[in-house]
């Protein structure tokens, strides 16, 4: 086994492998996951989902709706079965809806809460409560929204009171998936047309899944637009292997000898695979097989062997459709010969954690020469050498407890992390899969 875990700390220790070998899957989807339920909620009929990802963000959504009144049976093993009650069918929730620390949860139920003709309070834990809200409630009350919060609707926790909508033309400040989806989701109960014009093309999981669902949406380059929407059908979602899940494995592969891994049955959409082109700017050996579609969704298998990285400069058009995968990068930039750079990475800095202090402060740790940056990293890579390895914390962030476990397979003493079980707000089981694939 690489992984031991202390039942009394918390910490799950990772030591030092040969490699990855063997076959596995991934959880489903996180993006897809939720969007699945909140669709799935709002049409009419029953919408049949497998593949769904049991994480701890996405159970924070479907007790969002559960609150609501709509039933959804989760039998587990990936099945969801949501009985959704149309467009109209939400009711006014008993008490505050609780979205734990999911920020997906959050910023896309504004704005469907927006425009629903009953009040509501959307909160969080410590954490979620200190990440910015601003940015999807003003263009919200633009559309005719009532909201307050903290700080002037800054943060959490909101008070909705629903209200009818006007379709609006807005330009986001920056790419963002959650502000496009949440003003995508208010735009289909607003009155008119709603468009939206990203600076660039952000993740595009809210626009396939409304067309699935039935509902008109029109892309161009990157402008999104969708019209008043009556009614939305169930249907049945095949949610693919979440990429940001395989990402670490990916890396995990590629920086330790003697690896040879297959990751089945992952998607693969192409707002979302900016982390596989980056590691094979690296150097690394990936292929992208058997591609199909699923549900709307590009899905393949992804075969990994070991590689000699190098390193490179990564901008923040290449990060854009990268952006989770940073911590990962990171680390494979550690075990890369030469020094690789990361800029246009200011949005990690309000995350689960600050990912860009957290991950310098990380690699230092375990003996990784790098200097942070104010909105990114400078990585002086150790090449084929191991390194030495030590202690670090996850900071409640699942991202960087999984990256760090990787890194781990390539140090002499291994990497021991503190605050290992947020793994499960993505990835159940994560440690049990690296075991099952690590040469020792």
């Amino acid at each position: 086994m690489a992984a031991k875990k202390d039942i009394f700390s918390g910490s799950v220790k990772i030591s030092q492998a040969k490699g990855l070998r063997g076959e596995i899957s991934v959880p489903g989807d996180k993006s897809i996951s939720h969007r699945s339920v909140m669709l799935g909620s709002i049409a009419d009929g029953v919408t049949e989902v497998t593949g769904f990802l049991e994480g701890e963000d996405n159970l924070s959504t479907i007790g969002a709706f559960r609150s609501m009144g709509i039933s959804i049976d989760a039998p587990g093993h990936g099945k969801v079965v949501i009985h959704g009650k149309g467009m109209d069918g939400l009711r006014e929730p008993e008490d505050i809806i609780d979205a734990g620390n999911s920020g997906t949860t959050t910023r896309l139920l504004t704005g469907i809460l927006s425009a629903q003709p009953f009040f509501s309070v959307i909160t969080g834990d410590s954490s979620l409560r200190k990440r910015p809200m601003k940015r999807v409630v003003e263009p919200l009350i633009k559309m005719g929204a009532r909201i307050s919060g903290r700080k002037g609707g800054s943060l959490l926790p909101l008070a909705i009171t629903g209200a009818r909508l006007k379709g609006v033309y807005y330009k986001t400040p920056v790419a963002s998936a959650q502000l496009k989806s949440a003003l995508l989701l208010a735009g289909i109960y607003a009155d008119g047309e709603t468009a939206i014009e990203e600076p660039e093309r952000s993740r595009d999981h809210t626009e396939r899944m409304l067309k699935l669902f039935g509902a008109y949406v029109k892309t161009k380059g990157n402008s999104v637009i969708v019209n008043s929407t009556k009614r939305l059908n169930g249907c049945k979602i095949k949610i693919p292997g979440d990429i940001s899940s395989a990402a670490f494995f990916v890396a995990g592969a590629l920086i330790t000898s003697g690896s040879e891994l297959l990751i089945k049955d992952v998607g693969v959409n192409p707002t979302r695979t900016g982390v596989i082109n980056i590691l094979k700017k690296m150097g690394g050996s990936i292929e992208i097989l058997n591609e199909r579609e699923a549900s709307g969704e590009p899905v393949a298998d992804i075969l990994v062997k070991s590689s000699r990285l190098k390193g490179v400069e990564v901008n923040w058009q290449e990060l854009l459709s990268a952006i989770d995968e940073f911590p990962i990068i990171c680390v494979a930039a550690a075990f890369a010969e030469g020094t690789t750079r990361i800029t246009g990475a200011g949005e990690l800095r309000v995350k689960e954690s600050d990912r860009i202090a957290v991950m310098s402060g990380s690699l230092s740790s375990i003996g990784v020469k790098n200097k942070e940056e104010k909105e990114g990293i400078t990585i002086e890579g150790l090449g084929t050498i191991e390194a030495e390895g030590g202690e670090v914390e996850s900071h409640g962030d699942h991202r960087i407890a999984m990256s760090m476990a990787m890194a781990g397979l390539k140090c002499r003493k291994g990497v021991s992390i503190s605050g290992a079980a947020s793994v499960d707000v993505s990835f159940p089981g994560f440690f049990k899969t690296l075991s099952g694939v690590t040469v020792l």
